[in-house]
């Protein structure tokens, strides 16, 4: 197991602090209080976000905030530390319960459960979060929620299947759309 270095450790605790700000205290201040004067958020696949201390804190308390599943769980798969930069990848589980303007723009809740593997970006200067890019496949998210038809060549929920399990069956879209189903 890899041991991360004091630098590194302090870079996962102040990442840490703001998620548990994000998630579990809800608290737009306290995510905002471990970031730079001029941080940005870019949810890549939908482009919502903010740039700026204050727009950023303007955005976390009335729209990511309130709009976070109360079931909302992140389970991390793989973590990398490096100079002044951290990078997650972690699966993302949740019911979709509320409306998540800041994750499907437009989409009102489905009651659906849904899974998506997610990438985190995360650039600190001097010790404070500076940038947080989010990736995720709108595709899978869109199929989960039941907004496009499962008639087209996107993973669902299965997304996440190899990741977590690396027996799960691959090529899944292959066989269910092959004509001859040789696999």
């Amino acid at each position: 197991m890899h041991k991360f270095s004091s630098d590194e450790e302090m870079l996962i605790s102040v990442w840490e602090a703001h998620t548990a700000a994000e998630f579990e205290q809800k608290d737009a201040d306290a995510a905002i209080a471990t970031m730079t004067e001029h941080p940005v958020l870019v949810h890549v696949p939908v482009g919502t976000g903010a740039s700026g201390r204050e727009a950023l804190r303007k955005f976390y308390a009335e729209i990511f905030v309130p709009q976070v599943p109360p079931d909302m769980e992140l389970q991390l798969l793989t973590r990398t530390v490096g100079q002044d930069r951290l990078i997650d990848e972690f699966i993302v589980q949740f019911t979709h319960t509320l409306r998540m303007d800041w994750f499907a723009p437009g989409v009102e809740p489905t009651g659906r459960q849904l899974r998506v593997p997610h990438v985190g970006v995360i650039a600190f200067e001097q010790g404070k979060i500076a940038s947080e890019h989010i990736y995720w496949d709108q595709a899978t998210v869109l199929l989960q929620l039941g907004v496009v038809s499962d008639n087209t060549p996107i993973l669902a929920e299965g997304q996440a299947d190899r990741l977590l399990d690396p027996g799960a069956p691959a090529n899944v879209l292959i066989d269910r759309f092959s004509p001859t189903k040789t696999r």
